[in-house]
């Protein structure tokens, strides 16, 4: 984390923009042909607008949290910070995407039982190969997948986190390693009732089609890694045993029964526009757009679940996405410019139309 918050430093004064540090945006809504810009430090005036606020800002928790007994504490990611914050007690993580999982291996650690709830989820190894596994999505172009080519975007956009961790020994934290280290797997949380948590009975169907795509990626990587000739330069392919499920996962919990003294909502996140007054968001508050080009114009997006690319939410992801928005966003200005210049030069008289009553 250190190096790359040096690194962000570094860029900044690199580029030597005018960067505004601690200040807040609290409004973005339409001024004339362009936008204004409200914010805690004064207003600006813009023709275009850039959102690169980030996909993870509130925490996504259903509506059946509602339901969790007051006996039990119930925090976010957001919230978390340690195992120590946390009571004596079991744990139920909800959630197997990268969050969920990490925290469950971490709040196992602390010596706490965990009951880990799995919906749906994408399953890699940390190392392939004796290569990160990041590496080879990157090297073989998996990370470049355009969004005019996934089969189903809206899907694409939607399927969680790489069950992954960043710790310096590379350890695995997908369901086999976790179960093997004690933490208890049972299905997707389907509901609460009466202080019952019950959960859905796919787990073993969940855990089989992730391990299927799996092995189609370690396959696709395979077959890359032979046309770029490195087979000899890495390991053998290989493959990994298939995800450890109980033979009957537990179906219900007593939340009440003080097994179970904190929940934690690693049920993903979703974006923050409360601030954006602009008139651009679907039926679930997302922008509507089409590769980072926002539907008004002269806005733009970044930073977004395969806004473009599959990397597009990645640090690694935004230098592609900003080459291909910032082109756009010169023709959109320069466009702008010339329909100024246009306007301004025009003849007026008897039989002439104003030329911006023509656009």
């Amino acid at each position: 984390m250190a190096e790359t918050v040096a690194y962000i430093a570094r860029y900044a004064e690199v580029i030597a923009a005018p960067l505004w540090a601690r200040t807040t945006v609290t409004s973005v809504r339409h001024s004339g042909d362009g936008y204004a810009v409200v914010t805690n430090q004064g207003e600006w005036r813009c023709r275009a607008v850039v959102i690169a606020s980030g996909a993870c800002n509130v925490a996504n928790v259903p509506a059946l949290a509602a339901a969790v007994p007051a006996s039990v504490t119930a925090v976010t990611p957001l919230e978390y910070r340690n195992p120590d914050q946390l009571a004596d007690g079991g744990v139920l993580v909800v959630g197997a995407a990268a969050t969920g999982v990490q925290l469950a291996d971490e709040i196992h650690r602390s010596g706490r039982p965990v009951t880990l709830a799995v919906g749906e989820h994408v399953r890699v190894p940390r190392r392939y190969r004796g290569r990160d596994i990041q590496w080879w999505m990157d090297a073989s172009g998996v990370l470049d997948v355009r969004f005019d080519e996934a089969d189903d975007l809206a899907r694409a956009r939607n399927l969680p986190s790489l069950q992954l961790a960043g710790y310096p020994d590379r350890r695995a934290v997908d369901l086999s390693a976790l179960s093997s280290r004690g933490v208890r797997l049972v299905g997707r949380l389907a509901g609460i009732r009466d202080g019952r948590a019950q959960f859905s009975g796919s787990l073993r169907n969940h855990a089989a089609l992730a391990d299927l795509k799996m092995n189609r990626l370690l396959a696709a990587i395979d077959e890359w890694a032979a046309r770029a000739g490195l087979d000899g330069a890495v390991s053998p392919p290989e493959r990994f045993a298939p995800t450890a499920i109980a033979t009957s996962p537990p179906l219900t919990l007593d939340l009440a029964s003080g097994e179970i003294r904190t929940v934690v909502w690693a049920t993903g996140f979703r974006p923050d526009y409360s601030w954006l007054d602009v008139p651009v968001l679907d039926r679930k508050g997302r922008i509507r757009h089409a590769g980072g080009v926002v539907e008004s114009p002269g806005m733009y997006l970044m930073g977004a679940q395969f806004m473009r690319r599959r990397k597009s939410a990645l640090i690694d992801g935004a230098g592609d996405d900003a080459r291909e928005l910032a082109a756009h966003l010169a023709a959109y200005l320069a466009g702008r410019h010339a329909e100024a210049r246009a306007r301004r030069d025009a003849p007026s008289g008897p039989g002439l139309r104003p030329a911006a009553a023509t656009l």
